[in-house]
């Protein structure tokens, strides 16, 4: 997908990609009992037809409390008001939330903790050379740690070997996806 996210970005197709996941994503997972995830971002959430859009799935659909909202920490949050106010609305409905992407960039504790989170996915950036980095290992214990403290569940993305794989587990990291887990698959 970033091949070609900031080119749907730029031309204004982006909300619809979103739209189109959704409707995926709700036709998919409506009678089947799995929980599943769709990453949405700031822009997402900014925009308000778009999170009408998403109400309005969750109010038809009824599956609230298996969907998990990745927000993409990456991005950069411009206005958190707007994020607490959508992260209020779809909890609501029994959603809950992740922050994707935690540990690059600008990660704002003062603001993750407002969030509340469920999950909170540990970037692959950290964990793709833990078996062989010790300041990656220090950096995700804080994290691990810092999750437990706010009663969130860690994933750490980037599994790609036995050898992360093994060090994540040790970490006490209570999810794994990576290419040593599965490999992605072109439909959900």
């Amino acid at each position: 997908p970033y091949f070609f996210l900031n080119v749907a970005k730029k031309s204004r197709l982006y909300h619809k990609i979103t739209r189109t996941v959704i409707q995926k994503a709700f036709d998919k997972f409506a009678n089947e009992t799995s929980s599943f995830s769709i990453n949405i971002s700031a822009l997402d959430i900014s925009s308000p037809a778009l999170v009408d859009y998403i109400l309005n799935k969750l109010s038809r659909y009824g599956i609230g409390d298996r969907v998990i909202f990745e927000i993409l920490e990456s991005e950069g949050i411009d206005n958190y008001e707007e994020v607490y106010d959508f992260i209020e609305k779809i909890k609501g409905f029994g959603c809950k939330v992740s922050i994707d992407d935690f540990g690059t960039g600008y990660s704002n504790f003062e603001h993750i903790l407002k969030l509340k989170p469920n999950f909170i996915k540990i970037d692959g950036s950290l964990i793709k050379n833990i078996d062989k980095d010790k300041n990656a290992q220090i950096i995700t214990k804080a994290i691990v740690s810092f999750a437990n403290e706010l009663g969130a569940k860690t994933i750490a993305e980037y599994v790609h070997s036995k050898e992360v794989y093994e060090v994540v587990v040790s970490l006490n990291i209570d999810y794994s996806q990576g290419y040593y887990i599965a490999e992605p698959k072109p439909d959900i």
